[in-house]
């Protein structure tokens, strides 16, 4: 079973002094996060966390918490069905057709968090200084979406 990303590959690299290894799955939550509200999940993850899942449903949790505390920092091809799989396959990982042809999903992360900061003035000092905000999700949550609509139609699945 192939890991799609590991927190500690990116906390324990040339992160950033100060702080918290969760900023390390601060991109992965908001994709897995994105996939359990789409129900891409798969029922092996259903059942071994289902009060978490939950929480993270009534965002009493943000995605990576859910990553950190329960995931022990790894998300993998176990985690997703098959239409979750397939599409993260295309999109999650990177240097794919998809994603050369569209977009991958660390390259519209990074864009959308460089645009929002720049329209604030602001600049982001790297990937990991990213907040792991419901309101960040909720924007994060709309690339997504538009994707998975592109992806399907890629895919002809529509």
């Amino acid at each position: 079973m192939s890991k799609y990303d590991d927190a500690s590959w990116h906390y324990g690299g040339d992160f950033p002094e100060g702080l918290p290894e969760k900023n390390g799955a601060t991109h992965t939550g908001m994709f897995l996060m994105w996939c359990v509200e789409n129900d891409l999940i798969s029922n092996d993850l259903k059942e071994d966390t289902g009060a978490e899942i939950e929480k993270l449903k009534r965002c009493e949790i943000t995605g990576a918490e859910f990553i950190m505390d329960v995931m022990d920092g790894k998300f993998s091809e176990y985690d997703l069905n098959m239409m979750g799989n397939a599409f993260a396959q295309d999109y999650y990982k990177d240097e794919t057709d998809f994603g050369n042809r569209f977009s991958s999903f660390a390259d519209d992360y990074v864009n959308l968090f460089d645009m929002k900061a720049e329209e604030n003035d602001y600049e982001y000092e790297t990937f990991y200084h990213i907040e792991d905000t419901f309101e960040n999700y909720d924007l994060m949550k709309q690339v997504i979406n538009y994707r998975f609509e592109e992806w399907k139609e890629y895919k002809r699945l529509n």
